[in-house]
């Protein structure tokens, strides 16, 4: 079944203890689509700058990603972030950003993309993720990402977005931020009473917790990675992935939200490997199930 993402599409430059990675592509859009297209067509919605060093249609060409909702603004400059991790990566510190394209109206929605049943709302300003979602007919399943200074300086925003959602993936510092709660568990509870069904708690290395407003729960280590050299990307590989095993399978229930989740947890962990996309172009669906396979037999007890 059809699955629409929208967010940003970047020029990154990363720093790590295993190196530096100079202006490679980077973005939720792009990281999010590698991801869903080794298990359904993505509809993809994105904007750049005549800046952009990237050709997305050469990047996607072997995968089943329609770019129809990507514009190329002339008179803009394409999103930049630089960032960098220390010690054991567990978190991002942004060194310089320039939102450029991002700080501007959101794309259209093509009308092809308008039928779209499964969506997700990349981390960007709420705002905008509540209008884009406006030109959009009623989804089966929608999800969203939210960050920090999203909480912190547009609530209001993010609440009247988290009532039209379905689905809110965030990280455990953005989850205690937004529940005004340390406890994960309280503060998943929390998230839904907000209005999503379902909230999805990201922990990194640590792996997930997952609840629903039916009082279901489910909890799944990290995968056990040998190898980290850039961290960036993984929570939207994660979504990615997550979202497109929904789409793939066209349902929603607790059962098929747990094999999503360890999708995600897959996917994210072939991310982390290398720089930029190299860890998610490197691979194809058989190194995906065959790591599954290891990841179920690590937490059958």
């Amino acid at each position: 079944m059809s699955l629409l993402v929208t967010g940003s599409i970047g020029i990154d430059t990363v720093k790590t203890p295993f190196g530096v990675s100079e202006n490679c592509l980077g973005g939720s859009a792009v990281y999010f689509s590698m991801a869903a297209s080794f298990f359904c067509a993505v509809r993809f919605i994105g904007a750049v700058g005549a800046d952009c060093p990237f050709d997305l249609a050469e990047v996607f060409a072997d995968r089943d990603v329609d770019l129809t909702g990507l514009e190329v603004r002339t008179q803009s400059k394409t999103f930049r972030w630089a960032g960098s991790y220390q010690g054991a990566m567990n978190e991002a510190i942004t060194d310089k950003v320039e939102l450029n394209v991002l700080a501007e109206e959101p794309p259209t929605v093509p009308d092809e993309y308008k039928d779209s049943k499964f969506i997700f709302l990349a981390n960007t300003a709420p705002a905008l993720q509540c209008q884009l979602l406006e030109q959009i007919e009623a989804g089966a399943f929608v999800a969203a990402d939210t960050m920090n200074c999203w909480i912190q300086n547009h609530i209001d925003d993010l609440k009247r977005l988290l009532k039209k959602i379905d689905c809110l993936i965030i990280n455990e510092d953005e989850a205690r931020m937004l529940a005004n709660d340390s406890n994960l568990i309280t503060a998943a509870k929390a998230i839904l009473g907000m209005g999503p069904a379902v909230a999805v708690i990201k922990k990194g290395e640590s792996g997930s917790v997952m609840c629903s407003a039916d009082g279901e729960q489910f909890v799944l280590p990290g995968f056990p990675a040998d190898e980290v050299k850039d961290p960036t990307g993984a929570g939207d590989s994660f979504a990615g992935a997550f979202m497109g095993y929904l789409a793939q399978h066209s349902r929603t229930d607790f059962e098929s939200l747990k094999q999503a989740i360890a999708y995600g947890t897959v996917v994210a962990s072939f991310t982390i490997a290398d720089f930029s996309l190299t860890g998610l172009t490197s691979i194809n669906k058989n190194d995906i199930d065959n790591r599954l396979g290891t990841l179920r037999k690590l937490t059958r007890f």
